[in-house]
């Protein structure tokens, strides 16, 4: 990794990155777990989720795709799937999930937001990278559950991760300490994602109704 880059989302990495990993991870062996599979498939399920969406960001942004050269990720993804799974069933509803998939997806769209910016990727193209690396392991990971995509859910869910993502890069360009960008991008990311599973807030859909993103 250049000097620059590192220096440009340093502060951010083991907190957002690392964090929206493990949620992610968590939210794979839930959605394995809820269809009876093995630990075996719920491990797959977690690395996959995981990185999913921080794979194609770094191929699409041209950087070394992450988990290949950092030893901790795919570590950190098989602990989180054998914590879900020795732990109470109960203890994982669809609440849970939902929420860890809130959190999740914040953290990651502004770290995913912050390393393409780092790599010296123009703005705009640096937040809809963002938001794939926020959303892209779980249609990865809907898919391969054969559930419903997270991007035909009723309430806002790509559009937590675009407020998420284009805070964290206008927040930078204003001369705001990254990590703090970071900080502030987390929470508006996660608290319009909240209010959307509590409210079901939705944007308008083609030709009235309500539709999610």
């Amino acid at each position: 990794m250049p000097a620059e880059v590192a220096f440009n989302i340093g502060p951010i990495l083991p907190w957002l990155d690392l964090f929206g990993i493990a949620v992610f991870a968590a939210t794979g062996v839930l959605a394995a777990a809820r269809r009876r599979q093995t630990f075996v498939t719920a491990a797959f399920f977690a690395l996959v989720t995981g990185v999913g969406g921080g794979t194609l960001r770094d191929l699409l942004i041209g950087a070394p795709v992450f988990w290949v050269h950092d030893a901790r990720v795919a570590a950190l993804c098989l602990a989180v799937a054998l914590a879900v799974w020795i732990t109470p069933e109960r203890w994982w509803n669809d609440r849970t999930f939902d929420w860890l998939d809130a959190a999740g997806l914040a953290a990651y769209a502004a770290f995913g937001a912050a390393k393409a910016l780092g790599y010296g990727v123009p703005p705009v193209p640096a937040m809809v990278m963002g938001v794939v690396t926020a959303c892209a392991g779980g249609i990865i990971r809907d898919m391969l559950a054969g559930e419903p995509s997270i991007l035909m859910r009723p309430e806002l869910y790509v559009t937590a991760a675009a407020l998420a993502a284009v805070l964290q890069v206008g927040l930078t360009l204003a001369g705001l300490p990254v990590l703090a960008a970071g900080m502030i991008a987390v929470a508006a990311g996660f608290a319009l994602r909240a209010a959307a599973i509590v409210w079901r807030l939705g944007l308008p859909a083609y030709r009235g109704g309500k539709r999610g993103d």
